[in-house]
């Protein structure tokens, strides 16, 4: 059986996983939504160690010099709008892409030509590790919305990360929760459970960004929400209500305000209480 996490260590060297940005460059016109290796995006190299997100995406204990070999590595490319594709399922993978603003959605395309949503990313996540097994994408990475992202070629990061094993760690680390990200809201939880859950761990994703915990916007839709949850959307709908009507949240559209969360996390399964926990108060 494939095991993503042994496949990603063995490609790394392992023997046997609001406006937050510092510089934007000038807008480009784009006619129609396409592939971002398709963009005229030029070599516009990131500056990691002025980076925002530097804590999130990069090791804290990685050296000025090492920092230094990485941006050399780093190319930003944006602004993408809302449609743009970083890449397609079944196209070749070459890189990485770290999200700087914005929000990704990463879907396949089952065999009836059915949309299934597998994440949202947010800024400072990394997007396109499925990849790694076969160097070709298993999904696809649609824009939400205007976003900047940072293009690692895998190849120099491997290479890179057998010497420098802080950088090698981190990698695992992104690669650990993503894949945890995935098995938490696995369709066997209730459906309350798997909203409960998705809220909570969006406000605690939010957090570790600076932004409030409990009053947030999210920036997809509920269509794609009920997707990535199993849902319909008339049952995340009937859900939200429930929780809106015993004063648990608030919600306005895509405006969500947590308002009882000791209550909300009793909704979510057991397992979910031995994450890593953020603290949200």
């Amino acid at each position: 059986m494939y095991d993503p996490v042994f496949a990603a260590k063995s490609n790394l060297g392992y023997d046997t996983e609001n406006d937050i940005l510092m510089q934007v460059p000038e807008p480009r016109q784009m006619a129609h939504p396409q592939s971002v290796q398709a963009l005229d995006t030029g070599r516009l190299r990131a500056a990691c160690s002025r980076c925002s997100l530097q804590d999130l995406c990069v090791p804290m204990s990685l050296s000025t010099e090492d920092l230094k070999i990485l941006e050399s590595l780093v190319e930003t490319i944006g602004p993408l709008h809302a449609d743009d594709h970083l890449f397609r399922q079944g196209e070749r993978f070459q890189s990485l892409y770290a999200v700087r603003s914005g929000c990704v959605k990463s879907y396949i395309d089952n065999e009836n030509g059915e949309e299934q949503v597998l994440g949202f990313h947010l800024p400072g996540e990394l997007v396109g590790m499925s990849g790694i097994h076969d160097s070709v994408h298993q999904c696809s990475a649609l824009v939400l919305d205007t976003a900047m992202v940072c293009r690692l070629p895998f190849d120099e990061l491997s290479e890179m990360a057998c010497h420098i094993p802080d950088l090698q760690q981190q990698l695992f680390r992104l690669i650990s929760n993503d894949l945890r990200a995935s098995y938490s809201l696995s369709a066997y939880h209730a459906a309350d459970e798997r909203v409960a859950m998705f809220l909570i761990g969006f406000g605690e994703r939010m957090v570790t960004r600076g932004f409030s915990p409990t009053h947030f916007v999210l920036p997809m839709s509920r269509q794609d929400i009920a997707n990535y949850l199993h849902l319909s959307p008339e049952t995340l709908s009937r859900i939200l209500r429930q929780f809106e009507n015993r004063g648990l949240i608030a919600a306005s559209r895509r405006e969500i305000r947590l308002k009882n969360l000791d209550v909300l996390e009793k909704r979510c399964p057991h397992e979910f209480h031995f994450r890593d926990k953020v603290s949200i108060t």
